[in-house]
């Protein structure tokens, strides 16, 4: 709003006000007493700018969308811990509860037994990095008798700190709908604040009076392990159902599923780059496929049906640099888009091309 006011604008306009008949030339006393007045004037004009900004959410910065967003009720979801399910040989070893394990990078804690030679791992670090779908794991301590140690799954996803835009169009849509007493933006927005938790759907009434039934996908937008999908359970409405014993309100019995994957099989004709084959760019192809087929999970919640479309698979796979050409292109072995159901989220499958 104040960019236009500059130093030289400032100076300008208090010499401006000076008779001419004083000596106001760049080195005379009232230039030089002048000039440094300005440039404190012009410091506060762009600290104005940046107040201004800071005073509405749509261009606060964290700290600032953060103070905002409390007067709605709202907090910045906190990262969290993933849990991953880890499986060890032979299965007549007990594995202590708390007894640490390293993977790369990062520690896990043994947690939960599930059965013999299977167990729940917390992750001692927060955030998208622990969710490690498999790897060896390394004892940090002896452990009498144990051969091998594996993570096998992710059973509940971590997640980073909420995004200062996510957290920006949480904000806003709070004004678009009302979150009361158990309707849809009120299951939408308990569930999602559950760890792994990334999108949600709410069926009303989907089986008579007082039922709802939330469709879940997991904080990385994949489809729910059984074990997020129980954990998801046992917190909206657990064992006792419609006695409000969770966050479901008194009366509503709910039912908690994951959404299905349903593969996505590409087949074209590709024209590649000197030098290029399928096997040697298959890489960046399922790459490019994977960040297609993620946004349109991300959009999930919002749609009746996600529309997997061969433009941009096409788009997408000419953005790799090893490829020239593409044409021909089928998914699922029909050369057209591929509309799927609500509860459905697309996954990548096999890549062929000539």
């Amino acid at each position: 709003m104040y960019e236009s006011i500059t130093y030289e604008d400032i100076l300008e306009r208090m010499l401006n006000r000076i008779p001419d008949t004083y000596d106001k030339r760049e080195g005379s006393i009232i230039y030089n007493a002048l000039a440094p007045a300005a440039v404190e004037l012009q410091n506060m004009y762009i600290q104005l700018d940046v107040t201004l900004n800071e005073a509405f959410a749509d261009t606060a910065s964290r700290e600032y969308l953060v103070k905002r967003a409390a007067e709605r009720g709202l907090e910045p979801y906190p990262a969290t811990y993933s849990i991953v399910q880890g499986e060890f040989t032979p299965s007549s070893v007990e594995i202590p509860i708390g007894a640490r394990f390293s993977c790369s990078t990062l520690n896990y804690m043994v947690n939960e037994k599930i059965n013999a030679g299977t167990y729940k791992l917390q992750c001692e670090s927060t955030g998208e990095q622990g969710n490690i779908p498999f790897g060896d794991l390394i004892p940090i301590n002896y452990i009498d008798g144990l051969e091998t140690a594996k993570i096998t799954e992710v059973l509940i996803p971590g997640e980073d700190e909420e995004s200062v835009e996510d957290l920006r169009k949480r904000y806003f849509n709070s004004f678009d709908q009302q979150a009361f007493g158990g309707n849809i933006a009120d299951y939408q927005q308990k569930t999602n604040a559950l760890d792994g938790v990334g999108a949600c759907k709410v069926y009303p009434v989907w089986n008579g009076g007082g039922t709802v039934k939330l469709i879940i996908l997991d904080a990385e937008y994949n489809t729910p392990s059984s074990e997020l999908v129980k954990t998801v359970q046992n917190a909206i409405d657990p064992s006792e159902q419609g006695t409000g014993l969770g966050l479901a309100p008194i009366g509503h019995i709910v039912t908690v599923e994951g959404a299905t994957s349903e593969k996505i099989n590409i087949q074209t004709v590709f024209t590649f780059n000197k030098g290029y084959q399928l096997e040697s760019a298959l890489p960046s192809l399922q790459a490019a496929i994977d960040q297609y087929l993620k946004e349109l999970r991300e959009t999930w919640q919002n749609e009746n049906g996600l529309i997997v479309r061969i433009s941009q698979i096409e788009s997408r796979l000419l953005d790799c640099n090893e490829i020239v050409d593409i044409q021909d292109t089928k998914i699922n072995g029909a050369a057209k888009n591929l509309t799927l159901s609500d509860t459905q989220v697309p996954v990548r499958g096999t890549i062929n091309g000539k």
